[in-house]
């Protein structure tokens, strides 16, 4: 242990939480005022656009939202006519998401506005500033994923 005392606002743990949490309310903020979508509903919109089609099972573990996120986002998708959901022939206690037409259309709307965004955001970065960055967060997450779940295992 060290006798140094905590920092908050150099903390990494906090910093990564805090600019996440900024750059989301930015993000949706937008989305909201633009498509009338919220950051979960396009998370799982985009995961299905990129993926074809695929289970809440999946898009829970590559967005780390949980599972009543997930399936509230995906109910308001589907009531929405956004992407339809089907029996997972793989296993019938799960369903299978894809795009319909319509979902297709706001995801080919939604995607260069989100690219925008981030280009804003981001614009202060070089490109090796920014892919090294990219590269230090996987890397915290290898580091996170390889501790364990809750952070305590000595």
């Amino acid at each position: 242990m060290t006798d140094t005392p905590l920092q908050l606002d150099s903390f990494i743990p906090y910093r990564l939480s805090y600019t996440a949490g900024l750059v989301s309310e930015y993000v949706a903020g937008a989305y909201q005022a633009w498509f009338q979508i919220g950051i979960p509903e396009w998370r799982v919109l985009s995961w299905v656009a990129q993926s074809g089609e695929i289970t809440q099972q999946y898009i829970c573990a590559r967005t780390r939202m949980d599972k009543v996120t997930v399936s509230r986002a995906a109910i308001a998708l589907t009531a929405r006519g956004l992407i339809a959901k089907r029996r997972n022939p793989g296993d019938k206690r799960s369903h299978l998401l894809a795009l319909t037409a319509d979902g297709k259309d706001l995801h080919a709307r939604i995607a260069p506005r989100a690219l925008e965004l981030e280009s804003r955001i981001l614009a202060r970065f070089d490109r090796a500033q920014l892919d090294g960055l990219v590269a230090m967060l996987r890397e915290i997450d290898a580091a996170v994923l390889s501790l364990g779940e809750t952070g305590m295992a000595g």
